[in-house]
């Protein structure tokens, strides 16, 4: 029986190709995943530790600039750690957001990873953590080095000024230096700029004070006695480790941090391989019912029914084996491309070999042989069931009354319980309900594959009147052929129908989601332009100083934040400019006056002051963030805005009660003379003295920021979906071409009666395309139906959420569905029409 089943495989080579590329798609995806993220994880956790090569003891403090609670360390503490036994060295760290300027003026890098930090040379005057390729490292304050990514994107030399900008006005240094580094931030596609200490400390913190430091060991000292030692001599709010527990926990967070990556990439990868499961199982039925005679004639001369049904697995695992070679061969370079691929778009990945983990190849061909045995079973215990005498007789085995009276009934059930737990999660609406939305999902896709079969014949009936009218004896013929198999019809049509129910549901999830947040910078927003860092950090007082003195600008307001407590809750507040915040604002009042800012009284959100049951005239008891206690009095009540917190208070009284001496500036919000244009957006840049560091938006740009994410996040899933659909499009092409096969005497007929070549390639094509439609309507239509419901979920969330339903892309899904048809037509109508009619009529 096993050289059966070799042999069978070497004779049914064209028409198990399909099955062959179906799996060996899905082997591709799960081994190129792996073998990505071992790379990726690998390379991460070297470069992580060859940055703690030579740290004995790390010590973190957090401080920062504007957070004048937590100290840092100063020249003293360090000087305590020299002086202990077992220390070689002791370098101060300090660090935060520095961008440069191109020549063009804008930002290099993406501005949340551009960083600055200080250059700290030993005693041979080297700083370890450096490499400079040219040039030397900062040494006045007028001086800066670049890392070499940077350097070459802004065309800087050595002796070149470099505008580099903090988190206040830009300022212009000259190049020392050009350096390589495995610094983080830099592989991420951001900068790095190095200053002098001095210079770093008053731009970070403040002079003679460091928020890190890294402890070198003498030759054979400990690092665990070091840490010890160390460890008393620090600030309350420091925090001591080794160099390698160090190490190993950014190691563990490398790890998990790929770790949903890895799972994203899989689930798309599942999605791929269940849908070729259909494509496998369609492959081996039709194997199975045209080779009846030959397995009847096997039971007769003695066969059993398991030696049949082994038969038929061995060979699904001939397959499966063979696919998995192939794929995990295409896995190794779809994992090399993949890095590639993300070194084209800024981030940089450390240098390393490709790691192909044990886990990675039993995992591949673990996926690949499993999937195809598995999808072969049903098909191998149907032919283990044909009898010897009763099969004999015909080709095709003809499924009972009572098989397919069951099948239609346990799908009816299921299709039923899945909607009911779709409709009862978009009810429940939160987490909760996603989750049963998502149990839902997948009883109702299963069910509804179990009843395609059932469904074909009135949906397609429904299209034969048209079909015969525009095609005439084509189109008739074409309808008639898809649905003499509905098995095999809906076994094709559901790889189809579950690719674009999930391509749907995303589509219209997204486009609502889209709206949704258009909407809402549509109708919160009155400014022109908003002002913020790109970096994501607060702005400096000097930027709503040089914005209130620019030309055009007819109302400025920044949004500050700022918190207090009351009744032992706190509560977050957008520090404002009276007067001028109802202007970049939508604010719309419910009781009261915003005018009430004026007079140092605050405007609450009404579902806050509901929920609280306060009104308008109530005067609360607070504590501000400066532990001050004191009392506010609502002036306005309001309905919520997104880009304000639920408290706005006048700016006065948000500085008077800020921990820092630096305002905690988000935005600043502008409204100019004459809206939105060329010269009112240039005078902006002009004011902010041509700062890269500084992102000038216009309402345009604000609600492509907020939208964007959906759109980049709808392509990536298009693009990992596309897999799926292409396996897809591989069962319409087998299912036509053993369809042709097991119909060629039927075809010689028709050519001998007069059916000419042209007409035999339209029926072909057009049984292509209505199997293709069928499976993309009842796609489309679960789709929209999980659309709605995952968005039912989400609408409490999202201010002014309203169902989308995107016509014009469910129009372009059921064309493609058909162009699919057409395309996947194009090799079986081919063979039909060439078929030798007389050859064909003898054939059996």
């Amino acid at each position: 029986m096993f050289r059966t089943a070799l042999r069978n495989v070497l004779a049914h080579k064209a028409r198990l190709l399909m099955t062959v590329l179906a799996v060996m798609l899905g082997v591709a995806f799960v081994s190129g995943t792996l073998v990505f993220t071992d790379t990726l994880g690998n390379a991460f956790r070297n470069q992580s530790a060859k940055s703690y090569d030579n740290v004995a003891v790390a010590v973190s403090t957090h401080a920062g600039g504007r957070d004048e609670k937590t100290p840092g360390l100063d020249e003293a503490t360090l000087d305590k750690i020299r002086g202990l036994d077992g220390v070689d060295s002791v370098t101060g760290r300090v660090n935060g957001f520095a961008g440069v300027a191109d020549p063009d003026g804008k930002l290099i890098g993406n501005g949340w990873s551009n960083t600055g930090g200080n250059f700290a040379p030993g005693k041979d005057g080297k700083d370890s953590a450096y490499d400079f390729t040219d040039g030397t490292g900062p040494v006045k304050s007028g001086q800066v080095a670049l890392d070499k990514d940077t350097a070459a994107k802004g065309k800087y030399r050595v002796g070149d000024p470099v505008r580099v900008a903090t988190n206040g006005p830009v300022k212009e240094y000259t190049l020392s230096g050009v350096f390589t580094t495995e610094d983080g931030a830099v592989n991420a596609g951001g900068s790095l700029v190095l200053f002098e200490t001095a210079t770093a400390q008053k731009l970070y913190l403040k002079p003679g004070v460091f928020q890190d430091a890294t402890v070198s060991a003498a030759a054979g000292a400990s690092d665990q006695k070091l840490l010890d030692a160390i460890t008393p001599l620090l600030p309350e709010e420091a925090t001591a480790q080794t160099g390698q527990a160090l190490a190993d926990e950014q190691a563990e967070s490398i790890e998990s941090g790929l770790t949903s990556l890895n799972t994203m990439l899989l689930a798309f990868a599942g999605i791929a391989l269940f849908v070729g499961i259909f494509l496998i199982a369609n492959t081996f039925t039709m194997l199975v019912a045209q080779r009846t005679r030959e397995l009847a004639l096997m039971r007769a001369i003695g066969a059993t029914r398991r030696q049949v049904k082994r038969s038929v697995l061995i060979e699904a695992a001939v397959v499966g084996t063979l696919a998995s070679v192939i794929g995990f061969a295409l896995g190794l370079g779809l994992a090399s491309g993949l890095r590639s691929a993300m070194g084209l778009l800024g981030g940089k990945i450390p240098a390393g070999p490709l790691v192909v983990s044990t886990t990675a190849v039993l995992s591949a061909f673990a996926v690949g042989i499993l999937i195809t045995v598995l999808a072969a079973w049903l098909p191998a215990r149907r032919a283990a069931k044909i009898a010897p005498v009763a099969a004999m007789s015909s080709v095709h085995a003809v499924a009972t009354t009572k098989s397919l009276v069951v099948r239609n009934s346990i799908g009816g059930v299921i299709a039923l319980l899945g909607a009911a737990g779709i409709v009862g999660g978009a009810a429940a609406g939160g987490v909760s309900g996603r989750q049963l939305v998502a149990a839902g999902a997948f009883f109702a896709l299963i069910g509804i594959i179990i009843l395609i079969p059932l469904l074909s014949r009135p949906v397609i009936a429904l299209v034969r009147p048209s079909l015969t009218k525009l095609f005439g004896v084509s189109g008739k013929l074409a309808s008639q052929n898809a649905v003499r198999n509905p098995r095999r019809t809906g076994a094709t049509a559901s790889a189809l129908a579950i690719g674009l129910t999930l391509v749907t549901g995303i589509s219209v999830l997204g486009v609502t989601l889209g709206q949704a947040i258009d909407k809402m910078t549509t109708d919160n927003i009155k400014a022109d332009y908003m002002v913020t860092m790109a970096s994501g950090g607060p702005l400096d007082e000097s930027a709503l100083t040089a914005l209130s003195k620019a030309d055009g600008v007819s109302a400025l307001s920044p949004q500050q934040s700022a918190y207090f407590e009351i009744d032992g809750e706190f509560h977050s507040a957008s520090g404002v400019t009276p007067g001028d915040v109802e202007k970049v604002f939508s604010l719309k009042t419910v009781s009261g006056s915003i005018g009430s800012l004026n007079e140092g009284q605050v405007a609450v959100g009404a579902k806050t002051a509901k929920s609280n049951g306060w009104k308008t005239g109530d005067t609360l008891p607070v504590k501000f963030d400066d532990e001050k206690k004191g009392k506010l009095t609502i002036g306005a009540l309001y309905e919520e805005n997104e880009f304000l917190s639920p408290f706005v208070i006048p700016k006065a009284l948000a500085d008077e009660h800020r921990t820092s001496a630096h305002a905690d500036i988000r935005e600043i919000w502008i409204k100019t003379d004459g809206g939105a244009s060329k010269a009112n957006e240039q005078a902006i840049v002009d004011a902010l003295g041509d700062n890269p560091a500084m992102s000038v938006m216009d309402r345009q740009d604000i609600r492509d920021m907020f939208g964007g994410f959906v759109n980049t996040a709808l392509n990536i899933m298009y693009g990992l979906l596309a897999m799926a659909l292409l396996i897809a499009v591989l069962g319409v092409v087998n299912t036509l071409a053993m369809s042709v096969f097991e119909r060629q005497q039927e075809i010689g007929m028709l050519r001998a009666i007069g059916l000419d070549r042209g007409r035999v390639k339209r029926m072909i094509r057009l049984e292509a395309v209505v199997i293709s439609v069928f499976g993309a309507v009842i796609g489309v239509g679960l789709g929209v139906f999980l659309g709605w419901a995952i968005g039912s979920t989400l609408a409490d969330d999202i201010p002014g959420y309203a169902l989308v339903i995107p016509w014009d892309r469910l129009a372009v899904f059921l064309a493609l569905a058909g162009l699919v048809g057409v395309l996947a037509s194009l090799w079986p109508a081919r063979s039909a029409a060439k078929l030798n009619m007389l050859t064909a009529i003898k054939t059996e």
